[in-house]
């Protein structure tokens, strides 16, 4: 039997019988525990019994109480154990200075500026897109806070900031629809860091507490998708994929696809003979030698 197998077996970790030998010796260094927790044993889990429990007021009045809790609902599932570590508390908190920052490098031209759904829907180009992207967060939001998938409804907020960074707005509808994108973030974060979340909504120009507005649903019009990709088979055989108008008709797909450089190529000195389409899904050339 292992080391490894038998503090398996006692339901023991390397941190029971050496981190507080080193502790007491005075030579205590994490980086080296952890190599010799990974090399033979398990990593000591968390309990009173052990005196290795993390005391939630010293982080807190380190972090803060919402990077606490951000932390925790995004470290792993609900249902399941997860190893404290100070790094991914320190990624919780990166990410929220992340958001003040981005925030603030906005402020004045959001303060105060007023949209309404229906001009929003009207956007075109980048900015459609990224009102697309906010509405699909807020939906699947929604579906995995009813899961209780906490930390799946927090990734897609972090995908989202992410992408509002890349964003580059130019018109005052650009500003309306970051405005809006940003305030979708502060609602869903809200029951998981409520203090950044109504300061920066306070910031914003708002006067009463987020508690008494209605929580925001996605937009149908923005969910609404108008294209489709369509793979462009050339024999059976994969050539490319495309995007083209939904319900689009065969005339219009053929057209896109032969303009496919691959497709060109795969279809050089050959006759086609036959059109297989399979409206919103493949569009498949059947072609001969010439």
């Amino acid at each position: 039997m292992t080391i490894g197998e038998f503090l398996r077996e006692n339901k023991l970790s390397v941190g029971d019988n050496f981190k507080f030998l080193l502790e007491k010796l005075g030579v205590y260094q994490e980086e080296f525990v952890k190599r010799v927790e990974s090399a033979v044993g398990e990593t000591a889990k968390m309990s009173k019994s052990k005196a290795n429990t993390v005391d939630p007021e010293d982080m807190v009045n380190s972090y803060g109480a919402d990077t606490v809790r951000l932390y925790i609902l995004f470290a792993g599932p609900v249902e399941k154990d997860f190893e404290w570590t100070e790094e991914g508390l320190q990624g919780a908190h990166r990410f929220l200075k992340r958001l003040w920052g981005f925030f603030h490098e906005n402020l004045e031209r959001l303060r105060n500026l007023q949209y309404t759904r229906e001009e929003l829907s009207k956007v075109e180009g980048k900015a459609k897109d990224v009102r697309k992207k906010a509405h699909q967060t807020l939906k699947k939001y929604l579906q995995d806070m009813e899961e209780l998938s906490f930390n799946t409804a927090i990734a897609g907020i972090m995908e989202l900031l992410n992408t509002l960074q890349d964003f580059k707005p130019e018109t005052q509808a650009d500003y309306k629809v970051l405005k809006e994108a940003l305030e979708l973030i502060l609602f869903m974060l809200y029951p998981i860091t409520p203090h950044i979340c109504e300061e920066l909504w306070n910031e914003l120009g708002n006067q009463r507490l987020m508690v008494f507005y209605t929580f925001p649903q996605p937009d149908p019009e923005a969910l609404k998708e108008e294209e489709v990709e369509v793979a462009v088979q050339v024999n059976g055989k994969l050539k490319a994929v495309i995007k083209v108008p939904i319900d689009a008709q065969e005339d219009t797909v053929k057209s896109i696809a032969l303009a496919q450089e691959k497709v060109a190529k795969a279809l050089k000195n050959k006759k086609l003979q036959k059109v297989i389409y399979v409206k919103n899904k493949l569009i498949n050339l059947v072609v001969s030698d010439g």
